[in-house]
Protein backbone atom coordinates (compact mmCIF):
# COMPACT_ATOMS: atom_id res chain seq x y z
CA UNK A 1 0.00 0.00 0.00
CA UNK A 2 1.28 3.46 -1.08
CA UNK A 3 1.18 6.50 1.25
CA UNK A 4 -1.35 8.61 0.74
CA UNK A 5 0.78 12.10 1.90
CA UNK A 6 3.58 13.45 -0.52
CA UNK A 7 6.91 12.78 0.74
CA UNK A 8 7.41 16.51 1.98
CA UNK A 9 3.93 16.49 3.81
CA UNK A 10 5.05 13.20 5.53
CA UNK A 11 8.33 14.33 6.57
CA UNK A 12 6.33 17.97 8.20
CA UNK A 13 4.10 15.41 9.70
CA UNK A 14 7.18 13.61 11.54
CA UNK A 15 9.05 16.26 12.53
CA UNK A 16 5.59 17.10 14.66
CA UNK A 17 6.53 13.95 16.83
CA UNK A 18 7.29 15.16 20.31
CA UNK A 19 9.86 13.42 22.55
CA UNK A 20 8.95 15.68 25.51
CA UNK A 21 6.00 16.83 27.46
CA UNK A 22 3.90 14.64 25.56
CA UNK A 23 0.00 13.79 26.41
CA UNK A 24 0.80 10.48 28.14
CA UNK A 25 3.62 12.17 30.16
CA UNK A 26 1.96 15.20 31.19
CA UNK A 27 -1.21 13.12 32.22
CA UNK A 28 1.28 10.93 34.51
CA UNK A 29 2.79 14.00 36.14
CA UNK A 30 -0.19 15.63 37.11
CA UNK A 31 -1.41 12.32 38.59
CA UNK A 32 1.36 12.11 40.95
CA UNK A 33 1.77 15.37 41.44
CA UNK A 34 -1.37 15.66 42.76
CA UNK A 35 -0.95 12.86 45.25
CA UNK A 36 2.23 14.64 46.22
CA UNK A 37 5.36 13.05 44.52
CA UNK A 38 8.07 15.48 43.44
CA UNK A 39 9.95 15.15 40.50
CA UNK A 40 12.49 16.06 38.03
CA UNK A 41 11.96 16.30 34.40
CA UNK A 42 14.91 14.96 31.71
CA UNK A 43 18.26 14.27 33.60
CA UNK A 44 20.56 14.34 30.60
CA UNK A 45 23.11 12.83 33.03
CA UNK A 46 21.68 9.62 33.76
CA UNK A 47 20.93 6.51 30.48
CA UNK A 48 17.64 7.17 28.28
CA UNK A 49 17.32 10.59 29.48
CA UNK A 50 14.73 9.27 31.97
CA UNK A 51 11.25 11.45 31.69
CA UNK A 52 11.17 11.32 35.61
CA UNK A 53 13.70 11.37 38.41
CA UNK A 54 13.11 10.84 41.88
CA UNK A 55 16.22 11.35 43.76
CA UNK A 56 14.79 11.23 47.26
CA UNK A 57 13.32 7.71 46.70
CA UNK A 58 16.17 6.90 44.08
CA UNK A 59 13.29 5.99 41.17
CA UNK A 60 13.41 6.97 37.99
CA UNK A 61 10.14 6.75 35.53
CA UNK A 62 9.78 6.27 31.61
CA UNK A 63 6.91 7.14 29.94
CA UNK A 64 6.57 4.58 26.71
CA UNK A 65 4.32 5.46 24.02
CA UNK A 66 2.91 1.63 22.83
CA UNK A 67 4.10 2.56 19.34
CA UNK A 68 7.44 4.07 19.33
CA UNK A 69 8.60 1.54 21.99
CA UNK A 70 7.13 -1.68 20.35
CA UNK A 71 4.75 -2.58 23.20
CA UNK A 72 3.08 -6.22 22.13
CA UNK A 73 -0.45 -7.16 22.09
CA UNK A 74 -1.61 -3.44 22.29
CA UNK A 75 -3.36 -2.17 19.49
CA UNK A 76 -1.83 0.92 19.36
CA UNK A 77 1.38 -1.22 19.65
CA UNK A 78 0.91 -2.05 15.62
CA UNK A 79 3.42 -1.49 13.45
CA UNK A 80 2.86 0.08 10.03
CA UNK A 81 2.06 -1.85 7.09
CA UNK A 82 4.13 -0.03 4.54
CA UNK A 83 8.08 0.44 4.97
CA UNK A 84 7.83 -2.73 7.55
CA UNK A 85 11.87 -3.55 7.50
CA UNK A 86 12.65 -0.26 7.99
CA UNK A 87 10.03 0.36 10.98
CA UNK A 88 10.43 -2.88 12.34
CA UNK A 89 14.43 -2.31 12.60
CA UNK A 90 13.37 1.11 14.05
CA UNK A 91 11.30 -0.36 16.86
CA UNK A 92 13.55 -3.18 17.46
CA UNK A 93 16.34 -0.69 18.32
CA UNK A 94 14.16 1.12 20.65
CA UNK A 95 13.37 -2.23 22.43
CA UNK A 96 16.65 -3.04 22.85
CA UNK A 97 18.22 0.90 23.63
CA UNK A 98 15.36 1.04 26.75
CA UNK A 99 16.43 -2.59 27.97
CA UNK A 100 19.73 -1.52 28.23
CA UNK A 101 19.27 1.73 29.63
CA UNK A 102 17.08 0.59 32.32
CA UNK A 103 19.96 -2.69 32.96
CA UNK A 104 22.20 0.41 33.57
CA UNK A 105 20.15 2.31 36.18
CA UNK A 106 19.27 -1.05 37.93
CA UNK A 107 23.05 -1.61 37.99
CA UNK A 108 23.52 1.84 39.38
CA UNK A 109 21.02 1.49 42.48
CA UNK A 110 18.19 3.29 40.46
CA UNK A 111 14.50 1.37 40.85
CA UNK A 112 12.85 2.13 36.84
CA UNK A 113 9.40 2.11 37.22
CA UNK A 114 7.80 2.32 32.90
CA UNK A 115 4.24 3.52 32.38
CA UNK A 116 2.66 2.72 28.91
CA UNK A 117 0.67 5.00 26.89
CA UNK A 118 -1.97 2.62 27.02
CA UNK A 119 -2.52 2.21 30.39
CA UNK A 120 -3.06 5.95 31.46
CA UNK A 121 -6.57 5.36 30.52
CA UNK A 122 -7.27 4.23 34.20
CA UNK A 123 -5.37 6.78 36.10
CA UNK A 124 -6.03 5.08 39.07
CA UNK A 125 -4.86 1.93 38.51
CA UNK A 126 -1.65 3.73 37.60
CA UNK A 127 -1.71 5.70 40.83
CA UNK A 128 -1.87 2.67 43.03
CA UNK A 129 0.69 0.56 40.97
CA UNK A 130 3.03 3.71 41.70
CA UNK A 131 2.26 4.37 45.26
CA UNK A 132 2.77 0.14 45.58
CA UNK A 133 6.24 0.64 43.59
CA UNK A 134 7.75 3.37 46.20
CA UNK A 135 6.71 1.32 48.92
CA UNK A 136 3.90 4.14 50.47
CA UNK A 137 0.16 4.16 50.60
CA UNK A 138 -0.11 7.75 50.50
CA UNK A 139 2.34 9.93 49.48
Amino acid sequence: MADHLTKEKRSWNMSRIRSKETAPEIAFRKLIYRAGFRYRLYDKTLPGKPDLVMKKHKIIVFIHGCFWHGHENCRRGNKPKTHKKYWNAKIKGNVARDRKNITTLENSGWRVFAVWECELKDLETVLQKFKEFVGTKDA
